[in-house]
């Protein structure tokens, strides 16, 4: 009976899931977001995704230990999808990691924002554990951290490939075209 609850369980967690594949020009990026514990953020990505917004776009900044030396709050991430104004839907209400538990490890993909409740359109991946990030981190002044919403589950290679890409103060020369970005229909 407990194999059968446990089988019940994983499957039922499985199908709580969306899963998306980022095809860049250097490979595919695989990620699964969790709208049970980020519905809005996820909500917010999808809403991107599904109205091919992300298409045509690119990653265009990197965070390494070498271009972040000078920062007291270091970090390690690779940034994407800064869309112009007229593409934007309304700023949305962030969900910190203290309210989804979920934490900015390595292949954590989150919204990029300035203040808090603007993010939009643009997100980023880390690389390695950021903690800094979460909910108290010392990244931002607020102390809000930023709002995780899924897990790279494939292509973390892509990802370290992007970050090693030349760049001036954190943007890359040559950025990253991403073709586009799709659901995975299960």
């Amino acid at each position: 009976m407990f194999y059968i609850l446990l089988l019940i369980s994983i499957l039922s967690n499985a199908q709580n899931t969306v899963k998306c594949s980022i095809v860049t020009s250097i490979g595919e990026i695989q990620v699964e977001l969790y709208p049970e514990k980020a519905p809005i953020t996820v909500n917010n990505f999808l809403k991107y995704v599904d109205q091919k917004l992300y298409d045509n776009t690119n990653f265009y900044r990197v965070c390494t230990p070498e271009n972040e030396a000078a920062r007291a709050i270091k970090i390690e991430v690779v940034q994407a999808a800064d869309l112009s104004k007229d593409l934007l839907f309304p700023a949305i209400k962030i969900e910190t990691t203290e309210h989804t538990k979920l934490k900015h490890l390595n292949g954590t993909i989150s919204m990029a924002r300035a203040e808090p409740n603007t993010a939009q359109s643009s997100f980023f991946i880390c690389i390695n554990d950021q903690p800094e990030l979460d909910f108290g981190g010392k990244r931002n002044p607020d102390g809000y951290g930023f709002a995780a919403f899924g897990q790279v589950i494939k292509g973390m290679d892509v990802v370290l490939k992007i970050q090693s890409g030349q760049n001036i103060n954190q943007v890359l020369i040559s950025p990253i075209f991403i073709y586009t970005i799709q659901r995975n229909h299960q």
